[in-house]
Protein backbone atom coordinates (compact mmCIF):
# COMPACT_ATOMS: atom_id res chain seq x y z
CA UNK A 1 0.00 0.00 0.00
CA UNK A 2 2.81 2.30 0.80
CA UNK A 3 4.46 2.08 -2.48
CA UNK A 4 1.52 2.84 -4.53
CA UNK A 5 0.43 5.55 -2.84
CA UNK A 6 3.56 6.68 -3.52
CA UNK A 7 3.38 5.98 -7.19
CA UNK A 8 0.64 8.24 -6.93
CA UNK A 9 1.84 10.98 -4.80
CA UNK A 10 -1.15 10.59 -2.82
CA UNK A 11 -0.23 13.95 -0.49
CA UNK A 12 -0.90 16.21 -3.72
CA UNK A 13 -4.05 15.41 -3.42
CA UNK A 14 -4.14 18.45 -1.11
CA UNK A 15 -3.67 20.27 -4.19
CA UNK A 16 -7.32 20.21 -5.98
CA UNK A 17 -9.07 18.48 -2.78
CA UNK A 18 -10.11 21.90 -0.65
CA UNK A 19 -11.44 23.59 -4.05
CA UNK A 20 -13.56 20.22 -4.49
CA UNK A 21 -15.09 21.12 -0.72
CA UNK A 22 -15.54 24.50 -1.53
CA UNK A 23 -17.57 23.90 -4.87
CA UNK A 24 -19.67 21.66 -2.68
CA UNK A 25 -20.15 23.73 -0.17
CA UNK A 26 -20.76 26.76 -2.17
CA UNK A 27 -23.57 24.46 -3.80
CA UNK A 28 -25.18 24.18 -0.60
CA UNK A 29 -24.65 27.76 0.77
CA UNK A 30 -26.16 29.81 -2.65
CA UNK A 31 -28.93 27.24 -3.41
CA UNK A 32 -30.29 25.82 0.04
CA UNK A 33 -29.54 22.33 -0.21
CA UNK A 34 -29.18 20.44 2.49
CA UNK A 35 -25.54 19.12 3.41
CA UNK A 36 -25.60 15.58 2.18
CA UNK A 37 -22.58 14.04 4.17
CA UNK A 38 -22.80 11.03 1.74
CA UNK A 39 -22.51 13.18 -1.47
CA UNK A 40 -19.49 14.81 0.24
CA UNK A 41 -18.32 11.68 0.81
CA UNK A 42 -18.43 10.41 -2.74
CA UNK A 43 -16.86 13.30 -3.96
CA UNK A 44 -13.92 12.93 -2.26
CA UNK A 45 -13.86 9.37 -3.73
CA UNK A 46 -14.15 10.78 -6.98
CA UNK A 47 -11.17 13.28 -6.19
CA UNK A 48 -8.98 10.06 -4.96
CA UNK A 49 -10.11 7.77 -7.67
CA UNK A 50 -9.67 9.77 -10.27
CA UNK A 51 -6.45 11.44 -9.15
CA UNK A 52 -5.24 7.92 -8.67
CA UNK A 53 -5.86 6.87 -12.03
CA UNK A 54 -4.42 9.75 -13.49
CA UNK A 55 -1.02 9.73 -11.52
CA UNK A 56 -0.49 5.89 -12.50
CA UNK A 57 -1.63 6.06 -15.61
CA UNK A 58 1.14 8.79 -16.16
CA UNK A 59 3.76 6.95 -14.42
CA UNK A 60 2.56 3.93 -16.63
CA UNK A 61 2.55 5.83 -19.70
CA UNK A 62 5.80 7.93 -18.95
CA UNK A 63 8.34 4.57 -17.59
CA UNK A 64 10.51 4.72 -20.68
CA UNK A 65 10.77 8.27 -20.06
CA UNK A 66 11.35 8.02 -16.34
CA UNK A 67 13.94 5.87 -16.35
CA UNK A 68 16.31 7.60 -18.79
CA UNK A 69 15.73 10.44 -16.46
CA UNK A 70 18.42 10.85 -14.22
CA UNK A 71 15.99 12.64 -11.81
CA UNK A 72 13.22 10.11 -11.83
CA UNK A 73 15.22 6.63 -12.31
CA UNK A 74 15.35 5.61 -9.08
CA UNK A 75 12.96 7.48 -7.24
CA UNK A 76 10.06 6.22 -9.26
CA UNK A 77 8.15 2.72 -8.76
CA UNK A 78 7.98 1.55 -11.96
CA UNK A 79 11.70 2.10 -13.29
CA UNK A 80 13.40 1.11 -9.89
CA UNK A 81 10.96 -2.35 -10.11
CA UNK A 82 9.08 -1.39 -6.87
CA UNK A 83 5.94 -1.85 -8.87
CA UNK A 84 5.30 -3.92 -12.33
CA UNK A 85 4.27 -1.78 -15.37
CA UNK A 86 1.57 -4.22 -15.60
CA UNK A 87 0.60 -4.07 -11.84
CA UNK A 88 0.54 0.00 -12.29
CA UNK A 89 -1.92 -0.66 -15.19
CA UNK A 90 -4.29 -2.70 -13.58
CA UNK A 91 -4.43 0.10 -11.01
CA UNK A 92 -5.23 2.37 -12.81
CA UNK A 93 -7.84 0.68 -14.63
CA UNK A 94 -9.60 -0.96 -11.07
CA UNK A 95 -9.40 3.40 -9.99
CA UNK A 96 -11.17 4.20 -13.23
CA UNK A 97 -14.18 1.79 -12.70
CA UNK A 98 -14.26 2.56 -9.09
CA UNK A 99 -14.88 6.59 -10.12
CA UNK A 100 -17.01 5.91 -12.46
CA UNK A 101 -19.12 3.77 -10.48
CA UNK A 102 -18.99 6.66 -7.63
CA UNK A 103 -20.64 8.92 -9.81
CA UNK A 104 -23.23 6.74 -10.55
CA UNK A 105 -23.96 6.78 -6.73
CA UNK A 106 -24.09 10.76 -7.06
CA UNK A 107 -26.50 11.78 -9.87
CA UNK A 108 -27.19 10.76 -13.92
CA UNK A 109 -25.17 14.06 -15.09
CA UNK A 110 -22.52 13.15 -13.06
CA UNK A 111 -22.15 9.82 -14.37
CA UNK A 112 -22.62 10.57 -17.97
CA UNK A 113 -20.16 13.34 -17.95
CA UNK A 114 -17.40 10.91 -16.31
CA UNK A 115 -16.01 9.54 -18.79
CA UNK A 116 -15.46 13.21 -20.35
CA UNK A 117 -13.43 13.97 -17.10
CA UNK A 118 -11.36 10.56 -17.40
CA UNK A 119 -10.10 11.65 -21.11
CA UNK A 120 -9.04 14.69 -19.45
CA UNK A 121 -7.08 13.74 -16.92
CA UNK A 122 -5.75 10.60 -17.97
CA UNK A 123 -5.29 12.59 -21.64
CA UNK A 124 -2.80 14.78 -20.09
CA UNK A 125 0.10 11.98 -19.73
CA UNK A 126 0.17 11.86 -23.07
CA UNK A 127 0.66 15.69 -24.28
CA UNK A 128 3.58 16.38 -23.51
CA UNK A 129 4.93 14.38 -26.59
CA UNK A 130 3.28 16.66 -28.82
CA UNK A 131 2.22 20.12 -27.13
CA UNK A 132 4.00 22.54 -25.24
CA UNK A 133 0.62 23.26 -23.86
CA UNK A 134 0.71 19.83 -21.92
CA UNK A 135 0.40 22.26 -18.64
CA UNK A 136 -2.89 23.59 -19.35
CA UNK A 137 -4.35 20.08 -20.27
CA UNK A 138 -3.02 18.99 -16.50
CA UNK A 139 -4.88 22.67 -15.24
CA UNK A 140 -8.29 21.66 -16.86
CA UNK A 141 -7.83 18.06 -15.25
CA UNK A 142 -7.49 20.03 -11.43
CA UNK A 143 -10.39 22.42 -12.44
CA UNK A 144 -12.76 20.11 -12.67
CA UNK A 145 -12.88 19.34 -8.74
CA UNK A 146 -14.71 22.78 -8.03
CA UNK A 147 -17.66 22.42 -10.86
CA UNK A 148 -17.84 18.85 -10.23
CA UNK A 149 -17.84 19.09 -6.75
CA UNK A 150 -21.07 22.00 -7.55
CA UNK A 151 -22.48 19.38 -9.80
CA UNK A 152 -22.71 16.59 -7.50
CA UNK A 153 -24.99 18.56 -4.94
CA UNK A 154 -27.17 20.35 -7.44
CA UNK A 155 -27.45 18.76 -11.00
CA UNK A 156 -26.79 22.10 -12.95
CA UNK A 157 -24.01 24.47 -13.90
CA UNK A 158 -23.70 27.94 -12.77
CA UNK A 159 -20.93 30.61 -13.31
CA UNK A 160 -19.41 30.58 -9.70
CA UNK A 161 -18.02 27.46 -9.19
CA UNK A 162 -16.41 28.11 -13.07
CA UNK A 163 -14.76 31.12 -11.64
CA UNK A 164 -12.96 29.13 -8.80
CA UNK A 165 -11.98 26.64 -12.06
CA UNK A 166 -10.94 29.22 -14.16
CA UNK A 167 -8.36 29.87 -11.00
CA UNK A 168 -7.49 26.27 -10.76
CA UNK A 169 -6.81 25.84 -14.20
CA UNK A 170 -4.30 28.77 -14.27
CA UNK A 171 -3.17 28.41 -11.16
CA UNK A 172 -2.09 25.02 -11.88
CA UNK A 173 -1.02 25.43 -15.27
CA UNK A 174 1.26 28.17 -13.78
CA UNK A 175 3.60 25.88 -11.27
CA UNK A 176 3.80 23.21 -13.27
CA UNK A 177 5.62 25.36 -15.56
CA UNK A 178 7.56 26.22 -12.70
CA UNK A 179 8.25 22.27 -12.28
CA UNK A 180 8.98 21.53 -16.02
CA UNK A 181 12.25 24.16 -15.46
CA UNK A 182 14.00 21.17 -13.80
CA UNK A 183 13.66 18.92 -17.27
CA UNK A 184 14.10 21.13 -19.43
CA UNK A 185 17.66 19.94 -20.88
CA UNK A 186 16.22 16.27 -20.41
CA UNK A 187 13.27 17.07 -22.45
CA UNK A 188 15.15 18.56 -25.19
CA UNK A 189 17.05 15.46 -25.17
CA UNK A 190 13.52 13.79 -25.67
CA UNK A 191 12.36 15.72 -27.89
CA UNK A 192 8.91 16.20 -25.24
CA UNK A 193 7.46 19.55 -25.29
CA UNK A 194 6.65 21.70 -22.39
CA UNK A 195 6.88 25.14 -21.89
CA UNK A 196 10.71 25.81 -20.58
CA UNK A 197 11.45 23.39 -23.60
CA UNK A 198 9.76 26.43 -25.58
CA UNK A 199 10.29 29.49 -24.21
CA UNK A 200 13.49 29.10 -21.96
CA UNK A 201 13.82 29.41 -18.48
CA UNK A 202 13.34 33.07 -18.16
CA UNK A 203 9.99 33.54 -20.70
CA UNK A 204 8.46 30.35 -18.91
CA UNK A 205 8.66 31.82 -15.72
CA UNK A 206 7.07 34.84 -16.85
CA UNK A 207 4.26 33.19 -18.54
CA UNK A 208 3.62 31.66 -15.27
CA UNK A 209 3.31 35.05 -13.50
CA UNK A 210 0.96 35.78 -16.25
CA UNK A 211 -0.80 32.73 -15.41
CA UNK A 212 -0.93 33.37 -11.70
CA UNK A 213 -1.90 36.84 -12.32
CA UNK A 214 -5.17 35.35 -13.70
CA UNK A 215 -5.38 33.23 -11.09
CA UNK A 216 -5.82 35.92 -8.88
CA UNK A 217 -7.98 37.64 -10.90
CA UNK A 218 -10.70 34.86 -10.87
CA UNK A 219 -10.07 34.32 -6.75
CA UNK A 220 -10.87 38.37 -6.41
CA UNK A 221 -13.45 38.31 -9.08
CA UNK A 222 -15.40 35.76 -7.49
CA UNK A 223 -15.59 37.30 -4.22
CA UNK A 224 -16.95 40.20 -5.55
CA UNK A 225 -18.93 38.36 -8.01
CA UNK A 226 -20.98 36.20 -4.57
CA UNK A 227 -20.34 38.94 -2.47
CA UNK A 228 -18.05 37.34 0.26
CA UNK A 229 -17.40 39.06 3.28
CA UNK A 230 -13.35 39.45 5.55
CA UNK A 231 -13.12 35.92 5.41
CA UNK A 232 -12.94 35.19 2.26
CA UNK A 233 -10.90 38.34 1.25
CA UNK A 234 -8.64 37.28 4.25
CA UNK A 235 -7.74 33.93 2.38
CA UNK A 236 -7.73 35.45 -1.00
CA UNK A 237 -4.62 37.68 0.47
CA UNK A 238 -2.68 34.75 1.90
CA UNK A 239 -3.61 32.56 -1.42
CA UNK A 240 -2.26 35.57 -3.62
CA UNK A 241 0.60 36.07 -1.19
CA UNK A 242 2.08 32.57 -1.19
CA UNK A 243 1.67 32.33 -5.21
CA UNK A 244 4.34 35.58 -5.29
CA UNK A 245 6.21 34.10 -3.01
CA UNK A 246 6.82 30.94 -4.86
CA UNK A 247 7.67 33.36 -7.77
CA UNK A 248 10.34 34.86 -5.71
CA UNK A 249 11.69 32.05 -4.57
CA UNK A 250 12.45 30.01 -8.32
CA UNK A 251 14.74 31.80 -10.42
CA UNK A 252 16.08 31.05 -14.03
CA UNK A 253 19.73 30.20 -12.95
CA UNK A 254 18.61 29.13 -9.18
CA UNK A 255 15.95 26.29 -9.37
CA UNK A 256 17.12 24.79 -5.76
CA UNK A 257 13.87 26.06 -4.52
CA UNK A 258 11.26 24.40 -7.00
CA UNK A 259 10.19 21.59 -4.65
CA UNK A 260 9.42 24.38 -1.95
CA UNK A 261 7.48 26.23 -4.38
CA UNK A 262 5.44 23.36 -6.26
CA UNK A 263 4.87 21.36 -3.49
CA UNK A 264 5.08 22.80 0.18
CA UNK A 265 3.73 26.55 -0.92
CA UNK A 266 0.76 25.40 -2.97
CA UNK A 267 -0.20 22.87 -1.14
CA UNK A 268 -0.58 25.50 2.69
CA UNK A 269 -2.31 28.04 -0.08
CA UNK A 270 -4.83 25.66 -1.47
CA UNK A 271 -5.36 24.43 2.37
CA UNK A 272 -5.42 28.09 3.82
CA UNK A 273 -7.66 29.48 1.24
CA UNK A 274 -10.64 26.68 1.37
CA UNK A 275 -10.29 27.22 5.46
CA UNK A 276 -11.20 30.63 5.06
CA UNK A 277 -14.06 30.19 2.33
CA UNK A 278 -15.49 27.70 4.43
CA UNK A 279 -15.59 30.15 7.63
CA UNK A 280 -17.32 32.71 5.43
CA UNK A 281 -19.88 30.58 3.93
CA UNK A 282 -20.98 29.61 7.85
CA UNK A 283 -20.01 32.72 9.82
CA UNK A 284 -21.48 35.49 7.27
Amino acid sequence: MKNYLSLIKFSHTIFALPFALIGFFLAINSTGFETNWMTLIYVVLCMVFARSAAMAFNRYIDREIDLANPRTAEVREIPNGTITAKNALVFVLINCALFIGTTYLINPLCFYLSPVALAVVLGYSLTKRFTALCHLVLGIGLSLAPIGAYLAVTGQFDWLPLFFSFAVLFWVSGFDIIYALQDEEFDKKQKLHSIPVLLGKKKALMLSNVLHLFTAAFILYAGYYANLGLFYWIGSGLFIALLIYQHLIVKPNDLSKVNLAFFTTNGIASALFAAFVLLELYLK
